[in-house]
């Protein structure tokens, strides 16, 4: 990590440089791509403050602690940081699986074999109300393979589908 270090009414420190810099190198290992850091440590009568900066992954964390001790401080504002920055990843990866919309099955029953896992494609439709009637109209004017309406005679969901033979085929649920 690519770290500046900036003293503010304290005299610079060699040993407080290699302190901040040693941890925020354990930061490297929860960021992917090569990050920035901007420490700024500053002395205000009795009030020893640390401010960090740090931007990479497409993230910028800030962070500000101040106490009666420098060391502290710094320990202080770098947990906050990798709370923030285990955060923003977090939310990224949320992100990422929701716009994929495939979902990971751990446990296939007709395999019965744990080690398999398969891809499904999750997909989210708005059905209306209409005739069986209307739904074949439907059909004949889409190119996809199936089609989900709610029957408007039943009140059920269902489903018409277009077979491999070329004709279509319907599923109603049991009453």
């Amino acid at each position: 990590m690519q770290t500046s270090v900036t003293f503010k009414n304290i005299n610079s420190s060699d040993h407080l440089k290699s302190y901040v810099m040693d941890k925020l190198d354990r930061f490297d290992r929860l960021l992917d791509n090569p990050a920035e850091a901007n420490v700024v440590l500053k002395v205000e009568k009795f009030r020893h403050i640390a401010e960090i900066s740090v931007s990479g992954d497409r993230m910028n964390i800030n962070g500000k602690e101040e106490t009666e001790d420098m060391y502290s401080a710094i320990d202080m504002v770098l947990d906050k940081l990798e709370k923030q920055i285990k955060k923003g990843k977090e939310k990224v990866r949320e992100r990422r699986s929701k716009s994929r919309g495939k979902v990971k099955l751990a446990d296939l029953a007709a395999s019965g074999d744990d080690d398999i896992s398969q891809q499904v494609k999750v997909t989210h439709i708005e059905y209306k109300p209409m005739d069986v009637d209307e739904a074949v109209l439907q059909m004949g004017l889409t190119t996809e393979n199936f089609l989900v309406f709610t029957n408007a005679r039943t009140d059920q969901i269902n489903v018409l589908y277009r077979r491999n033979d070329g004709d279509l085929g319907l599923i109603q649920p049991q009453v």
